[in-house]
């Protein structure tokens, strides 16, 4: 039976949802799917002890790499989207970054990379069809208060541009700008989507 509850993703988008090519939409519709692919990651060596404590801490990923096999799982749990992704290398290590999304109102998402620390992000479509993530800013979860915390502070912008490929093949491009270090993080690369029933 179709799921009709609407995704994360279509409520912050509203009627903008329909501008989003086929692959878009099955990587962000109701339900849970799981996505294989490849990611080039990169970022400056002074970053590596920050990154080392960051992945301690739940965020990120703290070895760089190109094409390295990647797979993505989402799924609902209540009013939280899990996302499992793993990061396997050529020598058989695997890096893991787990975290989970809210709807925050509007067309805002929070991501947690765990209880307390997330970033809240603006989504939005372009005439082509690409969908465009903006961080707003990084916040740290007291009880029922989120505290914000300046993008300077932080690691920096955030920026994530998607591009539908084919009807299910997109690729992606996340960067983290800080206003002083330049370009601090960096992960690309394309994914296949493969929509599994909600009912597994």
């Amino acid at each position: 039976m179709q799921n009709l509850q609407k995704s994360l993703m279509q409520q912050a988008l509203g009627d903008a949802w329909e501008q989003l090519p086929p692959a878009l939409q099955a990587h962000y519709r109701a339900g849970g799917n799981t996505e294989s692919g490849h990611l080039d990651i990169d970022y400056p060596r002074f970053m590596q002890p920050l990154l080392t404590l960051l992945r301690w801490m739940g965020a990120l990923i703290d070895r760089s790499g190109t094409s390295v096999q990647t797979l993505v799982q989402r799924n609902m749990a209540g009013e939280r989207q899990l996302w499992r992704r793993s990061m396997s290398y050529a020598d058989g290590q695997v890096r893991h970054f787990n975290s989970f999304w809210l709807y925050a109102g509007g067309n805002r998402l929070l991501e947690f990379i765990n209880p307390v620390l997330g970033l809240e992000m603006a989504v939005r479509v372009d005439e082509q069809g690409r969908l465009h993530y903006e961080g707003q800013r990084f916040v740290l979860k007291l009880g029922r208060w989120l505290l914000t915390i300046p993008e300077w502070l932080a690691l920096g912008h955030t920026t994530i541009v998607e591009r539908a490929l084919s009807e299910n093949r997109y690729d992606m491009d996340f960067r983290l700008t800080h206003p002083i270090f330049g370009q601090v993080f960096r992960y690309s690369g394309e994914f296949e989507v493969e929509p599994r029933s909600s009912s597994k």
